[in-house]
């Protein structure tokens, strides 16, 4: 391994994800394994979910 891959890696193991980072993998991570299963299932599905548990509502309106 070349001396600036070794610090690059090194780098990567210091650096903090902000929550906005962290936020969008979430998403992401939610959007592929759901995709995966079902292709109905869209970016903007999962986006629109996420703003409603974010705001504390996690059921449709009856």
């Amino acid at each position: 391994m070349t001396h600036a891959l070794q610090a690059l890696l090194e780098a990567a193991k210091r650096a903090k994800p902000t929550a906005a980072q962290r936020e969008e993998q979430r998403r992401s991570f939610a959007y592929g394994n759901t995709h995966f299963e079902n292709k109905l299932i869209t970016r903007e599905m999962v986006d629109r979910q996420a703003e409603k548990l974010a705001a504390g509502k996690t059921r449709e309106p009856k």
